[in-house]
């Protein structure tokens, strides 16, 4: 079972942006928190070459604390357990990392074997057994197709995070801002991880433009994510949009639950809120995203 510890958290439901950062970019890490995400990760694999590694393991600790200190959670993407990955979160785990993340998982045995290592690991450092969360990332086509079976490989796992450009690659796709490329595996992906009961965490967007980027953003809000990583701090505040109902949502689903309760209590089994024949189904949404909504502050008039 996940620890109580994780009842002190941001739920996995609230955590829209899920940020990368250069792992051995000290500057940038402290500065990460003003940037708004809910979720920040020291980024061992790609985007800190293999030279300065041993540089970013080192000041994990004091990261991890100005991260929680700030107000946001403290993450890191480790490379696979069969490259550099175990010294990797032999280093990382003794700043007590809220979430784990690791990079191209394909097989449900990566995860029971990371889910293995962070036990020990928090035994080593003192830390309560069971409070660490892993979220697998999926880069591959054979990753892909097992989401299911990774996602539900340990009590660890709160999310699945999707991949872009080595997604890409692997389907021998032109990498493209539409992403078009992308849209099944997109798809696919929070199916899975909806019916596993876990958090799915869209891909980032690739590209340099906002607002390309806040685009995609509402793409991804459309095919049902309610969170999104991130590779530019630019593109921040247009995830958080995205993935927030608007004042406007809320006052048209607060109208949705105020007309059918009505109906209801008429004993009618629906009604027409502005076109839309609202049943079952639709008034349970709507009062989800009111829900949602409130978690997230946003006005409801």
């Amino acid at each position: 079972m996940i620890s109580p510890m994780h009842r002190g958290r941001r739920p996995p439901a609230l955590r829209r942006c899920w940020l990368f950062l250069p792992g051995a970019e000290r500057a940038q890490l402290l500065a990460a928190p003003t940037t708004g995400a809910d979720v920040l990760i020291q980024e061992l694999e790609d985007f800190t070459p293999p030279a300065r590694r041993p540089e970013a393991r080192a000041m994990a600790p004091e990261i991890y604390d100005r991260w929680r200190a700030a107000g946001v959670l403290a993450a890191v993407r480790i490379n696979p357990l069969e490259s550099e990955g175990r010294a990797d979160l032999a280093a990382v785990m003794r700043g007590r990392p809220d979430i784990v993340l690791m990079s191209k998982v394909s097989q449900r045995r990566q995860v029971v074997a990371l889910a293995e290592a962070v036990l020990s690991l928090e035994y080593a450092n003192g830390i309560p057994s069971g409070s660490t969360e892993i979220v697998p990332n999926i880069e591959s086509a054979r990753g892909l197709i097992e989401t299911f079976a990774i996602a539900t490989a340990s009590p660890r796992v709160t999310g699945v995070l999707g991949s872009t450009e080595d997604m890409a690659a692997d389907l021998g796709a032109p990498r493209t801002p539409a992403a078009h490329e992308l849209a099944y595996a997109r798809q696919r992906l929070h199916v899975e991880c909806v019916a596993a009961g876990v958090l799915s965490v869209d891909c980032p967007y690739t590209f340099a433009d906002v607002a390309g980027s806040e685009a995609d953003a509402r793409a991804a809000r459309a095919m049902g994510y309610v969170a999104k990583s991130a590779v530019n701090p630019t593109q921040v505040a247009g995830i958080n949009a995205a993935m927030t109902p608007s004042s406007e949502e809320a006052a048209h689903a607060l109208r949705v639950v105020d007309a059918f309760e009505a109906a209801r209590a008429k004993g009618i089994d629906r009604v027409d809120v502005a076109g839309l024949i609202v049943e079952v189904p639709t008034y349970l949404s709507a009062q989800r995203l009111l829900a949602r909504a409130k978690a997230l502050g946003v006005d409801l008039g």
